[in-house]
């Protein structure tokens, strides 16, 4: 019988401790998935800016790369910034260094972490439609996408954004949508980013307005944004005791309002606050536009009803009308406290969806609860404002009965 010398043995008990140790790393490996599950998330904000953005690029961001989360994940994640929107993802030239850094910014938990005070979007935005008809650039998009790594995009913005990225997945994209619009008009959430502080900044500026209203006996008449939907008008009208409130849901005559203002005239009231909404209309009229040029999604720019509203109700009844535009105002400021909370479980909900692989669908707030909802059912058709429960077409205001 042939005996081991010591080396051979030595040697032995070596292999053995590493063929061992093998095992154990493999198995960690394997059960944790450190270097076989690591994604890269790119986030992006589109379409018109509003206060909420930042803050759901950084729960985005800290979601995904939280240490403490990531110990108890089968994945872990690398997060970088689109800038201007779509067009950040068409324009890019993934082998030039200068349009990586122009288009495309790193993010971890140090760079995002004071973003949710601030209104706009750090990332910036754009109108860009990367599957216009009249100039498709699908085709660059896709492969951007392949060339930057991207392993999920995380879309933030309205029906238009939203759109394109459901387009996207359609193509085999991993695509993940966060509801934001001050028109609070998409389907599918109770609730957008961006609505409360445009609210609020209603609000505000009709209470300054009553000042100089009251001081000089006049009517005013404020256009507010809602293209289609009026839940700003409406919100924002009832938030300052607005007197009228006109919506695109329901064509108004301008004799009924006339004879309203007229009603009120001789009483101890000195003045009258109207909101219009950019969308609402004459009966039998279309919508007042300030611009024929279309944008890549189709839309031309409204505007101008307040100031047909006023000089019309000052011809008809000879009361003092001025009109007011808010316009962007609307869009900026910092966010409510409201849009800040949402941002958080809006951005925190998208991580989720990603790691349940809830791809082709967007975050969601329905009856006060956070889910998620496929992006088909959000696109093509809108949130309008139901007239018979939210409306009086008689007073054109807000209902004064809500239990029916």
């Amino acid at each position: 019988m042939l005996k081991a010398s010591r080396k051979q043995m030595a040697r032995a008990r070596q292999g053995t401790e590493e063929y061992y140790q093998f095992i154990y790393l493999t198995s960690e490996f394997i059960n944790h998935g450190r270097l076989l599950m690591k994604m890269k998330i790119a986030v992006l904000t589109g379409g018109g800016d509003c206060p909420g953005l930042n803050g759901a690029v950084k729960w985005v961001t800290k979601s995904a790369t939280d240490q403490w989360l990531g110990s108890k994940r089968s994945m872990s994640f690398e997060v970088i910034g689109i800038t201007d929107g779509w067009r950040g993802l068409v324009d890019v030239d993934p082998d030039d260094p200068k349009s990586l850094a122009k288009y495309t910014r790193p993010l971890d938990e140090e760079i995002v972490r004071t973003w949710d005070r601030y209104g706009g979007t750090n990332l910036g935005t754009s109108r860009t439609n990367p599957f216009n008809p009249k100039n498709d650039r699908s085709e660059i998009l896709l492969d951007n996408i392949k060339k930057l790594g991207i392993d999920v995009v995380v879309a933030i913005g309205g029906e238009d954004t939203l759109g394109a990225a459901y387009s996207l997945h359609k193509l085999g994209i991993k695509t993940v949508g966060i509801p934001k619009t001050i028109d609070n008009d998409l389907v599918g959430t109770d609730y957008s980013i961006g609505f409360d502080t445009a609210v609020n900044v209603i609000t505000e500026e009709i209470d300054r307005l009553r000042t100089t209203a009251g001081s000089h006996s006049r009517i005013f008449v404020v256009e507010t944004m809602g293209r289609h939907a009026g839940w700003l008008a409406l919100h924002g009208g009832e938030c300052s005791g607005a007197y009228i409130i006109l919506i695109p849901e329901h064509p108004f005559n301008l004799d009924e309002i006339c004879t309203l203002l007229q009603e009120r005239k001789g009483r101890e009231i000195r003045y009258a606050i109207l909101v219009v909404s950019e969308g609402a209309k004459p009966v039998g009229q279309k919508e007042f536009i300030t611009s024929s040029k279309i944008d890549e999604f189709g839309h031309v720019a409204l505007g101008g009803i307040a100031k047909f509203v006023a000089d019309e109700i000052e011809g008809r009844t000879s009361l003092e009308t001025r009109h007011l535009i808010l316009s962007h105002l609307q869009r900026g400021g910092t966010p409510s406290a409201h849009d800040r909370l949402m941002a958080r479980w809006f951005g925190i909900a998208a991580v989720d969806m990603i790691i349940n692989e809830d791809f082709g669908r967007m975050a969601s707030l329905q009856r006060g609860e956070i889910t998620s909802v496929p992006l088909k059912e959000c696109i093509g058709k809108l949130k309008l404002v139901d007239t018979v429960k939210y409306y009086d077409k008689e007073r054109y205001n807000g209902r004064r009965s809500i239990i029916s």
